[in-house]
């Protein structure tokens, strides 16, 4: 754009320059010339000052745009901890309910051995019994056949 200004004020000078020998011309021309530089210069730094605030906008979009998204990925990732926290209390839970339910099924299981020894304990003494008392009988059948002969 400023080219072209600068461009057409020297088409404009040319053209006045050889139009007209006076040197009001000229001067007219020079001074046309001067203001047309001077809107080219104006135009250039408002075109300067608006992509200046153009990129500032847009470098304040894209940090807004990023703190956006880290703080979404921080919050995903808190979520994330937290739901690692409750999955690994809840398989602790579990894992502490199966160790208690184990343990009392070993405890049922020693008491039925023990219940089971008694009883084999007691029938054993009922055999012993059992078999003395049968001794015994036998004993005193054996007395009985030789006193008889």
């Amino acid at each position: 754009m400023k080219k072209s200004l600068l461009v057409a004020a020297l088409v404009a000078l040319a053209v006045s320059a050889c139009g007209q020998k006076e040197e009001s011309a000229t001067t007219n021309a020079v001074e046309a010339a001067k203001e047309a530089a001077n809107a080219a210069t104006e135009a250039a730094k408002e075109a300067a000052t608006a992509a200046g605030d153009a990129a500032s906008d847009a470098a304040t979009a894209a940090k807004e745009e990023a703190a956006a998204a880290a703080d979404t990925a921080s919050e995903a990732a808190a979520d994330a901890k937290e739901a690692a926290g409750e999955a690994m209390e809840a398989t602790k839970e579990g894992a502490s309910d199966m160790a208690e339910a184990a343990t009392e099924k070993a405890e049922a299981a020693a008491d039925a051995a023990g219940d089971a020894a008694a009883d084999a304990k007691d029938a054993a003494e009922a055999a012993v019994e059992a078999a003395k008392q049968d001794a015994a009988e036998a004993v005193d059948a054996a007395k009985e056949a030789v006193e008889q002969k």
